[in-house]
């Protein structure tokens, strides 16, 4: 067991790790979205080099690079080695050895490793991002409301374990959003469709 969750870990990351953003502007003469707007690699980022597609081609990429390792994970060894992949896919995908460690804020990631590990959370990440960016235009804060809510979603389906391991996994992404949560404070955070 203790070897599977260590090899869950190890391919977890592998996998989190990879910066599709960056990989898909520089494939597309976009240059180096390190070096733009917010200097993210996620599909946010990507999407201030106008291209919408390759934005959203960053989005279904990130999120898969959480999906594709517990589902592998999970039909080899089990869900505590599911498990064990998705937080390391969150860290590899914030922490990028390829990158000198400096990723993305993790929220499609996050998103991926939830529909593989509980699809009915997913199902409420997406109403509750949908509602709060309809109402408040704020891409961060919706993405922090859906983070909240999906802990009370899981544990209300019957499963504690995964309720703390989101509550975990949503405690890194909160932390990794640091500066949007400053920026809301202060009123700076730019809306969606916003330019910059």
């Amino acid at each position: 067991m203790l070897l599977s969750i260590i090899a869950a870990i190890i391919f977890g990351y592998l996998c989190g790790s990879i910066p599709f953003g960056l990989l898909f502007s520089l494939a597309a003469g976009k240059g180096d979205i390190r070096k733009i707007g917010s200097g993210n690699i996620g599909a946010t980022n990507v999407l201030r080099t106008g291209s919408r597609k390759l934005a959203a081609l960053t989005l279904i990429a990130d999120a898969l690079k959480g999906t594709v390792p517990v589902l592998v994970c999970a039909a080899l060894a089990g869900q505590p080695a599911a498990i064990a992949a998705g937080i390391a896919a969150l860290i590899g995908h914030l922490f990028p050895v390829w990158l000198n460690f400096r990723g993305g804020k993790g929220v499609a990631t996050y998103l991926g490793v939830l529909t593989a590990l509980a699809w009915q959370g997913a199902l409420a990440f997406a109403v509750t991002w949908l509602a709060v960016a309809a109402l408040m235009r704020f891409s961060s804060l919706a993405a922090l409301t859906a983070v909240i809510v999906v802990p009370a979603v899981v544990y209300l389906l019957g499963d504690s374990t995964l309720a703390l391991v989101f509550v975990v996994m949503g405690v890194i992404v909160f932390a990794r959003h640091h500066a949007n949560i400053s920026r809301l404070i202060n009123g700076t955070e730019p809306r969606i469709g916003a330019s910059g």
